[in-house]
């Protein structure tokens, strides 16, 4: 199957992209409202890809921090990679993107990936944070998940020689995986119906990930459609994206608990 050519990718689309394997962190200076951190390229697409898109409609300033390249993989190379990870965050409305190469396969919560994730956060000071849950049979997607939590409370730590001011990100929600087929009920599910062509869009970028669409069905696309559809249909929407928190949520007006004009 064929890569994306890079001389075709939009002019800016390829900004904060990994690139053969180096880090490559935020510019300076960058404020989020949202961090998403995602173990490999395509997983903040595949499982929050319509909150994102969403989020920049809203005119939220977003980034995804990828902690790995994502590579080796069976049909993938790094410059392939970083190509369709340029082509899929054009597709979500171009939020700002690094990544902080960890090792891929080898991702661990160990004091250089907690430190670098750290950083990052105390540097971008988000008021929100998008990881993945700890329950997953992929190893690197649990390992982030550990990361994510270690880094969080190290950001806030006084008399640190971490780069970036003390921060305290003030909500962390963690997002579904696609490897096990699980219907827990979350405390949060986003309408993003308005969003899915730019999700699928996302998803199929990653054309070295993604299993020909005219194989045996169902392909992997259509399980994450059948997904975002099923939790659709639980908030009476067409798509949606199933979020945790493990804390409790503030409600601060009555109002907000009415519901959504159909």
């Amino acid at each position: 199957m064929s890569s994306p050519n890079e001389a075709n990718l939009p002019a800016d689309s390829g900004r904060n992209v990994a690139s053969l394997g180096q880090r490559q962190p935020f510019p300076e200076g960058l404020s989020l409202d949202l961090l998403v951190v995602a173990a490999h390229p395509d997983d903040a697409e595949i499982s929050v890809g319509g909150t994102i898109a969403k989020a920049i409609r809203e005119g939220l300033s977003v980034g995804i921090v990828d902690l790995t390249t994502g590579e080796p993989t069976p049909r993938g190379t790094l410059a392939t990679r970083a190509a369709e990870t340029a082509v899929a965050t054009a597709a979500l409305g171009n939020p700002h993107r690094a990544n902080l190469a960890l090792p891929n396969r080898r991702l661990f919560d160990t004091e250089a990936a907690r430190r670098a994730l750290a950083e990052t956060i105390r540097r971008t000071q988000p008021r929100l944070l998008l990881g993945p849950r700890p329950t997953d049979v992929h190893p690197d997607h649990t390992a982030a998940a550990a990361i994510v939590d270690g880094a969080r409370f190290w950001a806030k730590l006084s008399r640190s020689d971490m780069a970036g001011e003390r921060y305290w990100t003030p909500r962390l929600l963690q997002y579904w995986s696609i490897h096990l087929r699980e219907t827990e009920r979350p405390e949060i599910v986003v309408d993003i119906s308005s969003c899915w062509d730019a999700k699928l869009a996302a998803i199929r970028s990653y054309r070295s990930q993604m299993p020909d669409e005219t194989a045996l069905r169902p392909t992997v696309v259509d399980d994450i459609e059948a997904r975002a559809r099923y939790w659709g249909w639980s908030i009476q929407s067409e798509y949606a994206e199933p979020l945790s928190d493990r804390e409790q949520i503030a409600v601060r007006s009555v109002g907000d608990l009415l519901p959504f004009a159909p």
